[in-house]
């Protein structure tokens, strides 16, 4: 499992290639939705498998 430092710096590189077009950049805010959820340890409400239920 990452720790909070990895995920901290994975989403630091992610965040620096944004674009700030909405279209280029939806996969790359996915993914540091993604490692966020991770980092704070939440998911979805009344859902036991990350992300389903958030429409991310």
């Amino acid at each position: 499992m990452e720790n909070k430092q990895q995920l901290t710096e994975e989403i630091a590189v992610l965040e620096a290639q944004l674009t700030g077009d909405m279209f280029a950049d939806m996969d790359i805010k996915d993914q540091i939705h993604n490692l966020k959820m991770k980092l704070e340890g939440v998911r979805p409400m009344d859902s036991y498998i990350e992300c389903v239920g958030c429409g991310s």
